[in-house]
């Protein structure tokens, strides 16, 4: 659907398209405030079909998908070859395999937190444990523990 022919009308619906409330886009448009001439407008058939295409088209501008940034990737790899710049070309290719699902970074999970019932622990085995101790002796302060 092009333009609308009523240019009013097409300024109102840009602006409901923007986000702007009623009020606000039927200001924009030219009209003087008012509240329930704005809410009628906007229920008019040709306003809604035009503010729904201009949202579609929006929508499709924005849209970032895993092909679009595939593509940007390989365009800064190639900009950054033909510059020169082999650390960038090789982090944009890096990139486009990890976009692409071909390279996964693999880590391994230290953590040691153990299901240790507390009530069935001594002080010395649980000190023991948080690696609490005596500066003096080396040895489990249960004493900090309490």
């Amino acid at each position: 659907m092009p333009a609308l022919t009523n240019a009013r009308w097409e300024l109102f619906a840009q602006g409901i398209a923007q986000g702007k409330t009623q009020d606000e886009a039927y200001v924009l448009a030219g009209y003087k405030r008012n509240r329930c001439n704005a809410g009628r407008l906007k229920t008019n058939e040709h306003i809604g079909f035009r503010v729904a295409e201009l949202m579609a088209k929006a929508a499709v501008k924005t849209e970032i998908t895993v092909e679009s940034l595939q593509r940007e990737a390989a365009e800064i790899q190639h900009a950054a070859f033909a510059a020169g710049q082999f650390n960038a070309s090789s982090g944009a290719l890096t990139l486009k395999a990890k976009l692409a699902g071909l390279l996964v970074e693999k880590t391994v999970n230290t953590n040691t937190n153990r299901n240790i019932d507390a009530s069935r622990v001594t002080d010395e085995q649980l000190a023991e444990i948080i690696g609490v101790e005596d500066e003096q002796t080396g040895d489990a302060k249960p004493s900090e523990l309490h």
